[in-house]
């Protein structure tokens, strides 16, 4: 299995800082990116219903939901530090490979409507701002395939360092929101007693749950905390956990300040003046400037809806390929990857808005939301099974009070999410035209997925999960020694990827070299976390790669062959010839890929990007 974000995984050093706040800085980022999935649009409707109908009182119901999801977020740190693992790995590693794809398809459909919610805020907020049609708004948003690939090119820290500074910007925005709105403080601080002023409020409450823990975070999460090269003694886990609790009690304290002021702002300006119905982002957006009597309130208002959807769309993206990579070990180009998941969301946001008008946005916001909390449970029960676990965190599981406080969460979040579903296909039922569809079709198919959920529960402690790592390494083929011809060449690079290819291109390494040449095998590490962090990453899918080729250069060296090994990160293609050029070969043998035409599109090219950067002969295998 390999790195989680391998392009950047372990890309942030941490060693050697000479001070605690130095040490602490290297740390800071991972939670920020994470941040952002708590303030996205999706979050924004449930905020503005709360505050413009029931005032302030609902103000503990964000305070309950951002300690629910500093817990769950500190779980999936813990599960990523001390295991080199991302949740999916885990899971991957746990549950059969029919129950890997079923979960796999949920989170990637988690992630498309996520990606919903974000493209519709985008949209929304582009056209508040500008006046621009909504529909030429959603089509816009294709344009931040390309930012993406030019931030993670650009390495981590700086796709921090942006994300960083929308939070800012969004921050900034509603801290002058406040000012303008001027909001009763003596209310806002009776808003955090529980309180419930009826079932509607109720209602608002589960969906303010249901909006603030993101399933798509816990994966991220698990994955971007790898991106730190710390030291894996016990001593170091125990200081990389600190640290990253730091990092996420403050971004998500300031996403909670992000959920509150909006609320806030909801009650000081529309409950405050008798506006109770205000639940749509177009709507506040017009009354903000009458009620408050600025012109600055609706900008500001718009320009943080932009920034809240740009930067959950990056850290949406990055979340998808974790689920791809870890779940199926499947890695393609980012930006088709990208483009899949954007155009999976630009779809039915097209065809809504085409058929139903503007006014369609609300509701798909809402919808995007329902699909969420569908997931929301195979996400954290499976989290929570795993940082429980003795054996596979190796010392650092969480506590027996800690334990029941996971659960206790988890069991509130996956039964008020239950409730939510239940209500929506309720209503869906009721307003239908033709009921028994849905009895057929979304009845089943919500039975199917409880029953799941009950299993994932009970797998883990009925059955003895083993921390091996499945590897398709092949120790068993033939190498053909007895047709080593003399010997021609002296120094011999060889690229290997671990698989049945292997064979071939190391038969023809050796014909050519015999027992005399000296050999260097290469491999290179091709996950988004080598990409980023290059060889400073130092996650579980860098120590198995780097153990399969030591078994390598044991199994050659047993046969009297002098062997090296080396190991790469990043793109092959730009790898490659670094190791090749720095070594001074006089030959690099490889296997093609053996595809062309869309696969090149899909999984990239290898070889014809390679040869024109290295100055040696190349001998090329067809595989």
């Amino acid at each position: 299995m390999s790195n989680s974000l391998e392009e950047v995984h372990q890309s942030v050093a941490t060693d050697g800082k000479s001070s605690g706040f130095r040490k602490l800085f290297a740390f800071f980022g991972p939670a920020y990116l994470i941040s952002v999935g708590y303030m996205d649009p999706g979050n924004w409707a449930t905020d503005l219903a709360g505050g413009s109908q029931f005032g302030y009182s609902l103000l503990w119901v964000l305070l309950m939901s951002n300690l629910m999801a500093l817990l769950l977020q500190s779980l999936s740190a813990r599960l990523g530090i001390v295991t080199q693992r991302d949740l999916a790995q885990a899971s991957r590693e746990t549950y059969s490979p029919f129950i890997n794809y079923i979960l796999c398809f949920l989170a990637e459909i988690a992630i498309a409507a996520c990606d919903l919610a974000e493209v519709l805020g985008m949209a929304i907020g582009i056209n508040l701002l500008t006046g621009l049609p909504l529909l030429y708004g959603v089509l816009i948003t294709v344009l931040d395939t390309f930012l993406l690939l030019f931030l993670i090119n650009k390495g981590i820290r700086k796709m921090e360092a942006f994300i960083i500074v929308l939070v800012a910007i969004i921050g900034c925005s509603f801290l002058f929101e406040m000012l303008f709105a001027q909001p009763d403080m003596h209310k806002v601080i009776t808003g955090f007693i529980p309180t419930l002023p009826n079932k509607q409020a109720l209602y608002i409450a589960i969906g303010i749950i249901g909006a603030t823990v993101m399933p798509h975070n816990l994966y991220l999460h698990s994955s971007l905390v790898q991106t730190r090269k710390f030291d894996h003694s016990f001593k170091g886990i125990k200081q990389a956990l600190k640290y990253n609790f730091i990092d996420s009690t403050i971004a998500l304290n300031l996403a909670f300040f992000v959920n509150a002021a909006i609320l806030i702002l909801a009650a000081a300006t529309f409950y405050q003046n008798g506006l109770f119905s205000i639940a749509e982002i177009q709507d506040a957006h017009q009354l903000l400037a009458p009620v408050l009597g600025t012109k600055w309130a609706p900008i500001l208002f718009a320009v943080a809806l932009i920034a809240a959807g740009q930067s959950s769309t990056i850290t949406g993206t990055l979340a998808g390929q974790i689920i791809m990579e870890g779940y199926l070990n499947l890695r393609i180009q980012p930006w088709v990857r990208r483009i899949i998941t954007r155009l999976v969301a630009i779809v039915p946001a097209v065809v809504a808005i085409l058929f139903f008008g503007d006014s369609v946005t609300g509701e798909l916001l809402l919808l995007s939301q329902v699909i969420l909390s569908l997931q929301l449970g195979f996400a954290i029960i499976p989290l929570i099974h795993f940082v429980s676990d003795k054996k596979k965190m190796k010392g650092f599981h969480i506590s027996i009070p800690m334990q029941v406080a996971s659960w206790i969460i988890a069991l509130i979040i996956v039964s008020l999410n239950v409730k939510l579903v239940i209500d929506e296909i309720s209503g869906w039922i009721e307003n239908s035209n033709n009921p028994f569809l849905l009895w057929i079709t979304v009845v089943p198919l919500c039975v199917g997925f409880f029953v799941l959920l009950l299993y994932i529960v009970i797998k883990p402690l009925i059955a003895t999960t083993t921390n091996t790592v499945k590897t398709h390494l092949p120790h068993n083929f033939k190498l053909n020694f007895e047709k080593i011809e003399p010997y021609t060449k002296k120094k011999i690079a060889v690229t290997v990827d671990f698989s049945n290819a292997d064979e071939i291109a190391l038969n023809a390494a050796i014909e050519l070299g015999g027992k005399e040449a000296q050999y260097t095998l290469i491999h290179v590490v091709e996950t988004i976390g080598a990409i980023i962090y290059g060889g400073n990453i130092k996650d579980h899918e860098t120590t198995i790669d780097e153990k399969l080729l030591l078994e390598y250069q044991q199994l050659l060296k047993q046969r009297g062959f002098k062997v090296k090994v080396k190991l790469g990160f990043g793109k092959p293609y730009k790898a490659i010839p670094i190791l090749v050029n720095k070594g001074e070969f006089d030959l690099l043998v490889m296997g093609t890929h053996g595809h062309t035409g869309i696969k090149d599109l899909l999984f990239g090219t290898t070889v014809d990007k390679l040869r024109h950067k290295i100055s040696i002969p190349l001998f090329i295998l067809k595989i």
